[in-house]
């Protein structure tokens, strides 16, 4: 059975930072891409970045140079490195594995996900 486990989320005062992770289980992921989405309340999942199997990087613009996503295949995990974090990056972020090598933006480029963790940032 395929697992995506989220973990690193928590309450953290504007401009500071966290780390995500998240570990995969029952199959290995290292040729297909990887990626985090996130949710708040009220408004639809949205893409905030993904990485090839080949370590390309793809970021949205709301969080472009202030995010870092990373992989380890030998830990078959997956992190995302936020810094600079900013009340509206409060959302439910989710860890997503890719249906392709090259991933995509949209949710149903990823075939499975994670149950979440929950971000909160105060101002």
């Amino acid at each position: 059975q395929v697992q995506l486990v989220e973990s690193g989320g928590g309450l953290v005062q504007a401009g500071g930072s966290l780390r995500l992770s998240c570990a995969a289980s029952g199959r290995t992921f290292s040729n297909n891409a990887m990626g985090w989405f996130r949710q708040a309340p009220g408004k639809e999942r949205e893409f905030v970045s993904t990485i090839t199997f080949a370590y390309s990087t793809n970021y949205a613009d709301s969080v472009k140079g202030r995010f870092t996503i990373s992989r380890d295949n030998a830990k078959n995990t997956v992190y995302l490195q936020m810094n600079s974090l900013k009340p509206e990056d409060t959302a439910v972020y989710y860890c997503a594995a890719a249906r392709t090598s090259y991933g995509g933006l949209t949710t149903n480029d990823y075939a499975y996900w994670g149950q979440g963790t929950q971000v909160t940032v105060s101002s």
